[in-house]
């Protein structure tokens, strides 16, 4: 793979990124991003847990922001996956404004967005998701024999002529978005739900007082 570089001769580094409530983190976050570092040749996968999804506003079993950033740093651990707030810090609500801050905010990285087929049907209610797709080269994870572009939903139709060949995956830092990949995964069983309505109360487990765990450090 032909790896970019910086303007100051640096190469650029390959950062995955992956949204989320993370209500808990689970088993299934962590193979997925796994997966996804290895079939991309990523450096690195962040995981941006939301301070509040607006598709998932009034949600009552929502734990706060920081026992489910908590949850996803104990999840990550000894692995090349950095569980972040940031969105809280930059004060972004949407993923567009997200992708939009951080592009401008760390010239020395190459991002890519991460997130599962099932998210491709309600697409289109995410805020100027057209806007999000021509600014971030997008890796898409589907279970094999899945197809995510059957749906006759506005994203679905729109996106379909942007599907790149999933053997060029690892070269996707040469396409000028819109750009997709389909990557077929076979997934991990673990649910957040099913989590929640077994320990209602998970997040007492978690507080950033107890965990002892490092807080990783972003420029």
């Amino acid at each position: 793979m032909a790896r970019p570089w910086h303007g100051t001769g640096a190469p650029l580094i390959l950062t995955g990124l992956l949204g989320g409530s993370f209500n808990p983190a689970h088993t299934g976050h962590r193979a997925i991003s796994l997966f996804a570092m290895d079939a991309l040749a990523l450096d690195e996968v962040w995981w941006l847990v939301s301070p509040g999804n607006p598709l998932k506003s009034g949600v009552e079993d929502m734990a706060p922001l920081p026992a489910r950033l908590a949850s996803a740093r104990a999840m990550a651990r000894r692995s090349r996956i950095r569980a972040t707030n940031i969105e809280a810090r930059l004060g972004t609500r949407y993923t567009v404004d997200t992708i939009a801050a951080l592009v401008r905010r760390y010239p020395n990285r190459r991002f890519i967005w991460i997130m599962g087929a099932d998210n491709i049907a309600q697409f289109h209610r995410w805020r100027d998701w057209r806007r999000l797709a021509r600014s971030v080269t997008i890796a898409i994870i589907a279970r094999p024999g899945y197809e995510c572009f059957t749906a006759a939903s506005p994203a679905s139709v729109w996106l379909r002529r942007f599907v790149r060949r999933a053997g060029s995956a690892q070269h996707w830092t040469q396409w000028r978005p819109p750009a997709l990949v389909l990557l077929h995964f076979r997934p991990d069983p673990s649910s957040a739900t099913a989590l929640r309505r077994a320990d209602p109360i998970w997040y007492r487990r978690f507080s950033t007082q107890s965990t002892g765990l490092r807080t990783p450090r972003f420029p």
